[in-house]
């Protein structure tokens, strides 16, 4: 267990279970949102796992400038409030720019810093005045030792409800690589630790104009942080990622999301047995 829990739709992430954020990479729609946050709610509910849903409303990071982004801060949350209290969800979306972090506050539960912007001090004190719990994910860039750092900028600030999440780390070209031994780093930081197991998996770049990827590698690699040790498991998810607007390649189909879940609350309750 980390040294943190945080209460969350009558569950806690850090007790010892395993929570799970899930969603497609963007909001595309409503409808595709709803529809996923429904499916994934029963899935985990079957399971008895906490579950979030997650989704963009501005992939401001996209490799091409033409790239589909999102439906902007406005409308995205208004879908994320709805797709909230139809499905019976906590939400998470991520914040590219400090002015989004309080709007952003008032509709979702778990505030997301991308993996490149995990050191800009006025993003991470905007998001920690809202008062939300905070999943920082570790950039392509850091060493795990490093986050330290980001997840004190967001205590001093007044609020110490952070999440650390790896996602990969750079390795000079179209791949990333997992170090399992940073899962245990970050975990001895006394905070909940999320496993990102797709954009793991994902090629930066490696599409010329957009980034690959391959979903298949995202079920050993999330059994093997499951086996290292984790509060929460992160796949973005689509019930069909060929057609997917942005991160289509890396994105696990939603038909294979229970086979995904399965494999890794049985890894995580062996791995339990083993801190006892």
């Amino acid at each position: 267990m980390s040294g943190k829990r945080y209460y969350i739709d009558h569950k806690f992430i850090g007790d010892g279970s395993l929570a799970v954020i899930a969603g497609p990479c963007s909001l595309e729609s409503p409808e595709l949102g709803l529809r996923v946050a429904k499916y994934m709610k029963r899935l985990c509910d079957e399971r008895g796992l906490l579950y979030v849903f997650k989704a963009s409303f501005d992939k401001a990071n996209r490799t091409s400038v033409h790239a589909w982004r999102g439906p902007g801060l406005e409308k995205g949350l208004e879908q994320l409030a709805e797709i909230k209290a139809k499905a019976g969800v906590p939400v998470l979306t991520d914040i590219h720019e400090s002015a989004q972090a309080a709007p952003a506050g008032e509709v979702v539960d778990i505030i997301q810093i991308p993996a490149f912007l995990c050191r800009q001090t006025d993003l991470l004190v905007a998001a920690a005045k809202t008062g939300r719990v905070i999943n920082i994910k570790k950039a392509q860039f850091l060493a795990p030792e490093d986050m330290v750092y980001a997840a004190a900028k967001c205590r001093e600030a007044g609020n110490d409800n952070v999440m650390l999440c790896e996602r990969g780390t750079m390795m000079g070209y179209h791949r990333l690589v997992v170090d399992m031994a940073g899962l245990v780093a970050l975990r001895e930081m006394g905070y909940p630790v999320v496993f990102d197991a797709t954009h793991s998996v994902q090629r930066p770049g490696g599409l010329g104009g957009s980034s690959g990827g391959d979903y298949r590698l995202a079920f050993p690699l999330a059994r093997a942080a499951a086996g290292v040790g984790i509060d929460v498991i992160f796949a973005e998810t689509h019930p069909n990622p060929k057609e997917a607007l942005s991160d289509g390649p890396n994105m696990i189909p939603l038909d294979q999301m229970a086979k995904f879940l399965d494999e890794v609350l049985a890894v995580h309750n062996l791995q339990k047995t083993f801190e006892q």
